[in-house]
């Protein structure tokens, strides 16, 4: 059985369908029927690793952000 990747990002990002929809720029509706099973085209795949690349990069730039306070306080 196929991933469900609308599932798998909604929880990932932890935002709902409604949420994920208006962030992708589709209707509401639409992004219920990818999650139901039908066929999600190319756009909304690409958008989709897209957000979970910048929830990745900003996690990475929180981190770094830490870091840089850190050796900061330690000079």
């Amino acid at each position: 059985m196929e991933e469900n990747i609308v599932k798998n990002v909604c929880a990932e990002l932890g935002i709902n369908q409604k949420e994920l929809a208006e962030q992708i720029g589709a209707a509401e509706a639409t992004v219920r029927n990818w999650s139901a099973g039908k066929e999600i085209p190319a756009w909304a795949h690409k958008s989709m690793d897209m957000l979970i690349e910048l929830k990745k990069y900003r996690e990475l730039s929180t981190t770094a952000k830490k870091f840089i306070n850190l050796i900061q306080e330690i000079k």
